[in-house]
């Protein structure tokens, strides 16, 4: 079974808990900062495709509230038949 590379990324937005799952082929805290940052509307989505205009790194992301961004990969579901 393929796997579907999907991740939960969870921040705190000027203290308030936010949360979201998005598709990636993979994940680091880097991404994590820059994809929270996007989530926020800090910085723009890029294209599906296309690398992102500028990555907003952890400073920048603190700057506008963002704060204890943490991700995690999705559990793989195994789907079994009973009979």
């Amino acid at each position: 079974m393929a796997r579907a590379d999907m991740f939960i990324i969870e921040y705190q937005l000027h203290g308030k808990p936010k949360s979201f799952i998005i598709r990636a082929p993979v994940m680091n805290n880097v991404q994590a900062w820059h994809w929270a940052s996007c989530d926020a509307g800090v910085a723009p989505i890029p294209k599906p495709g296309r690398p992102p205009l500028k990555v907003v790194s952890r400073p920048q992301a603190e700057k506008y509230g963002i704060t204890d961004v943490k991700w995690r990969e999705t559990a793989t579901l195994e789907w079994t038949q009973t009979t």
